[in-house]
């Protein structure tokens, strides 16, 4: 194992240590709101503190593009930084604070544009998911795989969209032929595990839109890694910039990727 990728999983599961201590205790957890139905707790900020310092312990000179902190660290203006830090301490905020036990943390290594290195931690179920470049992805030391669905209407979706409930006529029109049409589709409140779950073949598609950069890093190359697909809506690798994703078993991807352009086209 890489020793970027070792120092990482020590990063994510200090970060864990702390969310599972204020876990056992959330009627005195601060809780302040970012924006409608955007939470932030002193946890996520020191889940976020605990695995910078790790890291910037380790690596001095590494920068960082972080939830919490946003940008730390400074790369001359129109380059690359060579090796930037790409964290999320807690996605799945709201689902902490009900005691709602699925969130996770997530840290990315970008090496001059590239993912190369990927930690999904998981607390409550104590699951690692890991994932370099070129070098496979895992849980707990087990390699991944996307699912073998091949067939849309078996297919088991996460999804990220508007509407509290799911698609309907008012909140997301466009996404209801991809909705009606799969097996079922779950909202579970983070989005770095449903993709987390792509990879690993727990969902067999995922759909999400207005993420953050650090919603996506990780479970990326994760996906990738494990035999799936991811792009845009466009079946384009811009998905960063937008914040607009589909992740999939490839047969399963390229099937919602034609339900979303069929939808456009209408």
């Amino acid at each position: 194992m890489h020793p970027m990728l070792n120092t990482a999983i020590k990063a994510a599961r200090r970060a864990g240590s702390i969310i599972n201590r204020a876990s056992l205790d959330l009627e005195r957890l601060q809780v302040a709101r970012k924006g409608p139905r955007d939470y932030v707790t002193e946890v996520d900020r020191g889940a976020e503190s605990a695995i910078m310092e790790v890291l910037s312990t380790a690596y001095p000179d590494h920068t960082f593009m972080a939830e919490e902190s946003g940008v730390v660290g400074h790369t001359p203006e129109g380059e690359l930084a060579a090796n930037e830090w790409v964290i999320d301490p807690l996605d799945g905020t709201t689902n902490f604070i009900h005691g709602f036990p699925h969130y996770a943390i997530s840290i990315a290594l970008r090496q001059r544009g590239q993912i190369n290195h990927a930690v999904i931690y998981d607390p409550v179920r104590n699951e690692l998911f890991t994932a370099s470049r070129g070098g496979g992805a895992f849980l707990n030391d087990r390699r991944m795989r996307v699912s073998s669905q091949l067939k849309f209407p078996d297919a088991l979706l996460g999804a990220r969209w508007p509407g509290s409930v799911g698609p309907d006529e008012t909140s997301a029109p466009r996404f209801l032929e991809m909705a009606r049409g799969c097996a079922g589709v779950r909202r579970t409140g983070s989005a770095v595990l449903d993709l987390a779950y792509v990879a690993v073949g727990r969902l067999d598609g995922f759909c999400g839109l207005g993420l953050k950069q650090w919603d996506m890093a990780a479970a990326s190359l994760m996906v990738l890694e494990a035999g799936g697909l991811i792009g845009d809506l466009d079946g384009e690798q811009s998905w960063m910039e937008s914040g607009n994703v589909i992740a999939a078993t490839p047969k399963i991807f390229t099937q919602m990727l034609g339900m979303v352009q069929g939808d456009r086209a209408k």
